[in-house]
């Protein structure tokens, strides 16, 4: 990396630290963009150079989240079951104390933050419907099964895949701030969590790649 992006790179994380800074402080709301750019010691056109929005002051990785199930996914070994590829990311993270699970101090104070701001929490669903669709796209075209039927039907299938993969995740996490935010310990909540994340991931690719046994009978849908 040359010395031009290095001084890029550390710039915009001076940034989103001195907003993270103020937004733990004081709440998102209560913070204005200027008072980030004054924090940070650069103007305020500076800021929004490097952050479209006050919302990417905060979720400052969110392109690294929005990609991260669909790369698992493309870099899968052969014949790996995506699901599969998910679990053992998000169990490793779980045995590591993985601080952007929020195993480590301070996350309860920065999912705070997300609660008191509704502008956050839609942000947050934006990124959880960017997830599934990257996840959806990398699916398509990297299918768990050959076989799978290419074209309108296998992509409406991987979007449907993708959206009880990026699920299940999402729920995992879900989980894991709830019993932190209720005071349980990190190293306990994230034990309790990981075993059940692993019995749910493990029936969704067993029933993804079960070939055997009788096919259950079509449910139709009420009308």
């Amino acid at each position: 990396m040359g010395l031009r992006e290095t001084k890029k790179r550390q710039t915009r994380t001076a940034i989103a630290d001195a907003a993270l800074s103020l937004f733990l402080e004081h709440g998102f709301d209560q913070v204005t963009v200027a008072e980030v750019a004054r924090q940070a010691g650069v103007s305020t056109n500076t800021v929004f150079n490097y952050f479209p929005s006050k919302e990417d002051l905060f979720f400052d990785r969110q392109a690294e989240v929005e990609n991260h199930l669909a790369a698992l996914v493309r870099d899968r070994p052969p014949g790996t079951c995506p699901v599969a590829a998910v679990r053992d990311d998000l169990l490793s993270a779980l045995r590591q104390d993985d601080a952007t699970l929020g195993l480590q101090p301070g996350a309860p104070a920065f999912w705070q933050v997300i609660e008191d701001s509704p502008a956050l929490r839609a942000r947050e669903r934006e990124i959880g419907e960017r997830i599934e669709a990257a996840l959806a796209t990398a699916l398509a075209d990297h299918p768990p099964k050959s076989a799978d039927a290419p074209g309108s039907a296998g992509d409406l299938l991987s979007v449907m895949l993708a959206g009880t993969i990026a699920g299940t995740h999402r729920a995992v996490l879900r989980e894991l701030r709830r019993r932190i935010m209720s005071g349980d310990p990190p190293a306990q909540a994230g034990d309790t969590v990981a075993r059940a994340a692993k019995l749910a991931f493990d029936r969704l690719c067993s029933g993804l790649h079960d070939d055997g046994g009788p096919t259950p009978p079509e449910q139709h849908a009420p009308r």
